[in-house]
């Protein structure tokens, strides 16, 4: 089924469930089938109004009638509903969203945008935020919870930048990383 097929498919479905009236309906009609009249006394509504209802449940497939004398009698097809669930939990059947630009996809930016592909920054940008998301990705280099010497630390900054100095001083200043007194011990916040 097509990518357009299968949302339109979806639309129709819940538009036909997006009524009161009509939900009200497909819960009768999974305790027993019911004529229209019977339906409208049930509810509360027109037996018009509640024609109307079944005929747009109908479209979607979740209603079937069948002529018992003068009336038609109106059954829940609850092989669509489980086809249908089927289809809404199946991830790849879903339309696909637009990815918004979050957070995520900013990174993902700014890393491509400043990093060589061996993950060495080419370059430091001049906005703050995209600067942050660099030590970020440095912050990947050092371990939670183990302290390092300032030698260490320069030594796996120096891995990313050559300029250890801007990159340190932006761990401390982000509160990425904490240290002791004159920098003489570095861990990871």
């Amino acid at each position: 089924m097509f990518e357009d097929e299968k949302t339109q498919e979806l639309l129709e479905f819940f538009k036909a469930l997006s009524d009161a009236n009509r939900l009200k309906i497909v819960g009768l009609l999974a305790q027993k089938p019911c004529s229209v009249e019977t339906t409208a006394r049930a509810l509360g509504i027109s037996v018009s109004t509640t024609s109307h209802h079944l005929s747009c449940l109908a479209r979607a497939g979740l209603v079937s009638a069948r002529v018992d004398g003068h009336y038609y009698i109106y059954s829940l097809e609850t092989e669509t509903l489980d086809a249908m669930a089927h289809r809404i939990l199946d991830k790849e059947s879903l339309p696909h969203p637009i990815q918004a630009p979050g957070p995520a996809n900013f990174e993902r930016k700014v890393l491509a945008a400043f990093l060589d592909r061996d993950g060495h920054i080419k370059s430091f940008p001049a906005q703050e935020k995209k600067f942050l998301v660099l030590l970020k990705h440095v912050l990947n280099g050092f371990e939670l919870g183990r302290h390092y010497t300032e030698k260490e630390v320069n030594h796996i900054l120096l891995q990313y930048h050559e300029d250890v100095a801007s990159l340190r001083r932006g761990m401390i200043e982000f509160k990425l990383m904490s240290r002791l007194g004159g920098g003489t011990e570095y861990w990871v916040n």
